[in-house]
């Protein structure tokens, strides 16, 4: 069977950027998003890669995402869980339906697809899974609660996935950004104003930081020295002082 790179949220922001970086280290890449029109325009552009459009918020997206690599002789040789997205708002006043969307798609999806690719891994003793978490996995995040309690469990669950998967020789590392120039901040609802703009970071920084700490095997990858501060005050402050912080922030 042939080894790929998936990369799941691959139209735009890190996602497109991981595929670039990937592509130019000659790896074959399996490019997957809602959006086919951008998918085949990266496609085209990086030249080795393959295009599958698909809505992984499904309950299914995972064992369709499968199949359709089982139906080609590929196997996963890198896994980039970078599909996402957020939303400002206070929770009671927000979409239901879209904010389970958001918990099936930041959570339900990235771990079935980890739970698809580690068994194959651990029988060759090879292969990374990177996932796309977040500094907002640090706290609590009034204003964007389910947001930031969706990249909490992804924090915990890829921690905890190093763990098991490091004596068979599968690396696995959670890459928490701050603030970063992609679309993702016009989705959630905050993009074009505030402390975002002021400190955000640049995709190709984000993601070169990324793929470093896979290649090291790192558990966990805080890009850049403002992130990492604050990722790490988190610890030492009490929780009621920490909700209220993240609670006063303006987007």
């Amino acid at each position: 069977m042939a080894e790929v790179a998936l990369i799941t949220g691959a139209s735009a922001g890190l996602g497109a950027e991981f595929a670039r970086q990937l592509a130019a280290r000659g790896m074959r890449l399996v490019l997957v998003a809602r959006r086919e029109d951008r998918l085949r325009a990266l496609a085209d552009e990086l030249g080795n890669a393959r295009v599958i459009s698909i809505d992984l918020s499904a309950p299914d997206a995972a064992e369709r995402l499968m199949a359709d690599l089982d139906v080609v002789g590929e196997t996963v040789e890198l896994l980039i869980n970078n599909a996402g997205f957020g939303q400002i708002g206070r929770f009671a006043t927000l979409d239901g339906k879209r904010q389970r969307e958001m918990i099936d798609l930041n959570v339900g999806t990235l771990t079935d697809i980890c739970r698809a690719v580690a068994p194959r891994m651990i029988e060759r003793k090879s292969g990374g899974i990177l996932n796309v978490a977040s500094t907002a996995a640090f706290q609590p995040g009034p204003n964007m609660a389910v947001y930031f309690a969706t990249k909490a469990y992804v924090l915990s669950f890829t921690e905890a996935l190093h763990e098991e998967l490091k004596p068979h020789g599968v690396h696995v590392t959670a890459l928490c950004p701050g603030p970063t120039r992609t679309e993702f901040g016009d989705v959630a609802g905050f993009g074009g104003n505030g402390m975002f703009d002021r400190i955000a970071m640049t995709a190709p920084f984000v993601v070169a930081a990324g793929l470093a700490g896979l290649g090291k095997n790192k558990a966990v990858v805080v890009p850049g020295a403002i992130n990492k501060i604050g990722a790490a005050s988190t610890r030492f402050a009490p929780r009621s002082i920490v909700r209220k912080i993240a609670g006063a922030i303006k987007y």
